[in-house]
This record gives structure tokens, C-alpha cells and sequence, in this order.
């Protein structure tokens, strides 16, 4: 293990959220809020870290897959400590659990809250919340990754670490250049979204608090009703916002280098919109019973479905009043995701396609034993590395579900509200059901309980082995 490496890295990204912290200490002094001093303070303290880890630099900078892993993970883990300590000192959350249960719910776009209402709370607190999705939503380490001056192999082992997908590719040859131009789009996407919400009415905080929420797909309001009070225009421009960013935006480079027919052949994208498709007719449909007419049925279900899919967790009602077969929908989609590639989270649609086609080539397999048959994505056989990689991918997912749901259980809360609060969390969609519902929240779980929907939000968002590598022997041995 390259220590001074990891510790190089480490302060690099703490120095990094220093600079982010004085966004909302700004936003504070715009609303002559007196807690701008919390952001300071934390922002001090971040640079003092990573002054402190940086002090020598290591005389190799190469980094490993065990590098990358162990970086990936205490950045996450090193950076939300640091970020959950405005909550408490500006008294917005008083302990030290459910505010980093808060700001790690923002960094991996998850959206779950311990709030049990938002009125009071400090505009520049609900500002860095908010502000938290954006940072999180591509991820730190891709942005460093355009930064930092590390060799091709080690730019690739960091971003395979914070991918998100069953594979990571180069959208041109050199990594630092593919970083580059995942940010590129991504701030375009932002301004643009920004700007549109700013046309139809909302104010710039409100803009760009809903334009961090859709954009990084994490799904943090300002109001208690998130985005259920906005106009009809509004809630289309957030509901087409967060289709387009559950979309690998890989595929939007091969747009703008005009590679349009070999963008749309993308199998991912074409089943991620037959989905969405496909849940909106049944959730339409299905809750014919609930709303005025089917325009506000059709609405109301396109912005439940894009936003569980895509896992940002926006709420223009509460479904928890909707039929059962809706409410089954949606957990159905918790699990799915959105595309690899995406600031989405979930077990993505990529290796649900990959699990299905493994399936049908066993099933074949298993009739014609002399058969040779090869699992085929976008035309091309997949390597047994990848199916090898996905399969364990979900054992590890389903271990963790159970795990989790029989720890959390301990609180004694309804089975539909302890298995929908592990799924909201492992898949980082933020409201589950009944308790943890659109309108509810996760104030009334124990620390305890919080701690391991934390662990699940990370090894969500970090897909997983990231977090599970630092439980090894092997991680720590030179």
C-alpha cells in the first residue's frame, strides 16, 4: 500500500471541498444569515487537513486498484465527516450521527433526511445540502482525476474505483481528457437547466438548489413538499432534467462528435426508455382513481417513475396513497437504476441486461448442453470478466439487503418501512415507503440504524467493493 500516495490524494480532495465550502458561506451573507462562520470554520478546517496530508509529497504518484479502492472510499468517508459539521454548529441538526447521516445522503446523491421539516432552516444550509448532490453527483475524484498530475494507469484505477457500471471506457484516449469532458457536459447540462428554471419563474436560489437536486439525481428540496408546489412547466423541466441525466453521458460525447446512429444503437439507453415508458402507462392507468384526470395522472406518474428510476427521489405527491401495484412498480424500479455512466444510482440497467441474457444463455445452455452460446451487448459478446464482475456484483448487493434489513429491523419499525428505507438508501433513491414515504423521514431511526443505512449509501454509490475492500486482511498488507 502507497501510503503517501493515498494521503496525497486524500488532502487534495479535502482541499477541494475548502473551496466549496465557501459557497454557502457566500450564499449565507447574500441572506444575512449570522451561521456563515460554520462554513468558514469547516472550510479552515478542511485546508488544514489537506495541508497536513499534503505537506510531503510521495516520490512515486503510481496508483494501483487497491490504491484506488482504499482513495475512493476514505475520500467519501474523510470528506462527509468534515461536511456534516455545519449542521451542528449552526444548530440545524444537534448530533453528530444524523448530520453526517445528512451530508451523506447529499454526497451520494441519495436524498434520505433526518429533517422533519425544512422551515427554519437556514437558506445556506439547505444551500450546501443541496450544493452536496452537484459535488457528489459526477464525483470527486473525477474531477481530481483532470487535476492531479498522475500517470494514464493511475487516472483509470481511481475512476474504475468511483464508476458507476459493470465497466469503465475511455471516451478518448488519455483519462485526464475523458474527465475533462465528463465535466464539460455536466456543467452544461447545469446551466442550461438553471437557466430554464429561472425562465419559468424560480428564483436563483430555488433554481439552482432543484438544478443541483436533478442534475447530480439526488433529490434534496427546500420545501417540505420538494418539488409538489412548483408550476406544471417547472415540474416537466425537472421530470425531462432527471431522464436525461439518468442517461451514460458517454452517449451525449457521441452526440456532439456526431456519432448519432451509434448513440441511439446504446441497448442500455433503448431499455432505460422502454422502462420509463412502460411503468408511466401502467402508474398512469393504475392511479386513474387518485387525481382529477388523466393529465394529472399521466403527470404525476411521469415524475415518479423518472424520478425512482433515476434515482433522485423528488415528490410531487405522496405515493404512498397509491394502489398496491403502483407502490410495487416503483420498489421495482428502486432496484433497476438508471444507466451505467449516469449520476444515477441502483444496480443500473446494464446489469439487469446482463443478469437477464446470462439467464437465457444458461437456460439454452442447460437444453443444448453441447451448445456454445455467448452473452451479446450492443452487438459485441461480453468478456467473462464482465458477467464474472456482475454476477458478483448483485450476490454482494442481495448479502447486503438482507444484512442490513435484519439490523435495521432492531428498531422494530414495519417490514415495509425497514426493507424500503435499505432499498432507498443501497440504491440511493432517498424516500422509501410508509414511514420513510415522500412526506415522512428518517429522524426516527436509532444511531445505530443510521449507521448502517450510511454504510449503504456509500457502497451504493461507490458500487459496492470500494467499502467492502476495506474489511479485508489483504487491502493492508504491502
Amino acid at each position: 500500500m502507497n501510503y503517501k500516495t493515498v494521503f496525497y490524494t486524500l488532502g487534495m480532495a479535502l482541499y477541494a471541498e475548502a473551496v466549496c465550502l465557501l459557497l454557502p458561506m457566500i450564499c449565507a451573507f447574500c441572506y444575512s444569515e449570522d451561521v456563515w462562520w460554520c462554513f468558514l470554520v469547516c472550510s479552515a478546517l478542511a485546508a488544514a487537513l489537506g495541508f497536513i496530508f499534503t505537506f510531503k509529497k510521495p516520490e512515486r504518484k503510481n496508483i494501483y486498484a487497491k490504491e484506488g479502492f482504499v482513495i475512493v472510499s476514505f475520500t467519501w468517508i474523510l470528506m462527509s465527516i468534515v461536511g456534516c459539521i455545519p449542521f451542528m454548529l449552526s444548530g440545524a441538526i444537534k448530533r453528530f450521527v444524523p448530520a453526517l447521516f445528512e451530508i451523506v445522503s447529499g454526497f451520494t446523491t441519495t436524498g434520505a433526511s433526518v429533517f422533519k421539516t425544512l422551515n427554519g432552516v437556514p437558506k445556506s444550509v439547505l444551500f450546501w445540502r443541496s450544493f452536496s448532490h452537484w459535488i457528489g453527483g459526477m464525483g470527486v475524484l473525477v474531477l481530481l482525476v483532470s487535476i492531479l498530475p498522475l500517470s494514464g494507469g493511475s487516472n483509470m484505477h481511481l475512476l474504475k474505483a468511483e464508476s458507476t457500471g459493470p465497466s469503465v471506457s475511455k471516451l478518448v484516449p488519455r483519462v485526464k481528457s475523458s474527465s475533462t469532458i465528463l465535466y464539460g457536459i455536466y456543467i452544461f447540462i447545469t446551466v442550461a437547466l438553471s437557466v430554464t428554471l429561472l425562465i419559468f419563474g424560480l428564483d436563483l436560489f430555488e433554481a439552482l438548489t432543484i438544478t443541483f437536486g436533478t442534475v447530480g439525481t439526488g433529490g434534496f428540496g427546500v420545501f417540505d413538499t420538494s418539488i409538489g408546489g412548483y408550476s406544471d412547466k417547472v415540474q416537466w423541466a425537472v421530470t425531462v432534467g432527471m431522464i436525461l441525466c439518468g442517461i451514460d453521458f458517454s452517449v451525449y460525447y457521441l452526440i456532439l462528435m456526431g456519432k448519432i446512429k451509434v448513440a441511439l444503437k446504446s441497448e442500455e439507453v433503448r431499455v432505460y426508455l422502454g422502462v420509463i415508458a412502460v411503468a408511466v402507462i401502467v402508474i398512469t392507468v393504475n392511479c386513474l382513481g387518485q387525481f382529477t384526470s388523466l393529465y394529472e395522472s399521466f403527470k404525476h406518474a411521469s415524475i415518479q417513475v423518472s424520478s425512482i428510476i433515476t434515482t433522485t427521489g423528488f415528490s410531487s405527491v405522496d405515493f404512498n396513497f397509491w394502489p398496491q401495484l403502483s407502490k410495487s412498480v416503483l420498489l421495482a424500479l428502486m432496484v433497476i437504476g438508471a444507466c451505467a455512466g449516469s449520476t444515477g444510482g441502483g444496480a443500473k440497467v446494464s446489469r439487469i441486461i446482463i443478469l437477464f441474457k446470462t439467464l437465457i444463455k444458461e437456460i439454452k445452455v442447460a437444453a443444448h448442453p453441447k451448445s456454445t452460446h455467448k452473452v451479446m451487448m450492443n452487438g459485441r459478446a461480453l468478456e467473462h470478466e464482465t458477467v464474472r464482475a456482475v454476477n458478483v456484483y448483485m450476490v454482494s448487493y442481495i448479502a447486503i439487503v438482507i444484512f442490513s434489513v435484519l439490523f435495521v429491523s432492531m428498531d422494530n419499525f414495519d417490514f415495509t418501512t425497514t426493507f424500503s428505507s435499505v432499498l432507498a438508501t443501497l440504491n440511493n433513491i432517498g424516500p422509501g415507503l410508509s414511514v420513510v414515504g415522500p412526506t415522512g423521514n428518517f429522524g426516527g431511526f436509532s444511531d445505530f440504524s443510521l449507521l448502517v443505512l450510511i454504510f449503504d449509501m456509500l457502497a451504493g454509490r461507490l458500487e459496492i467493493f470500494p467499502m467492502l475492500i476495506l474489511f479485508s486482511k489483504y487491502t493492508w498488507k504491502k
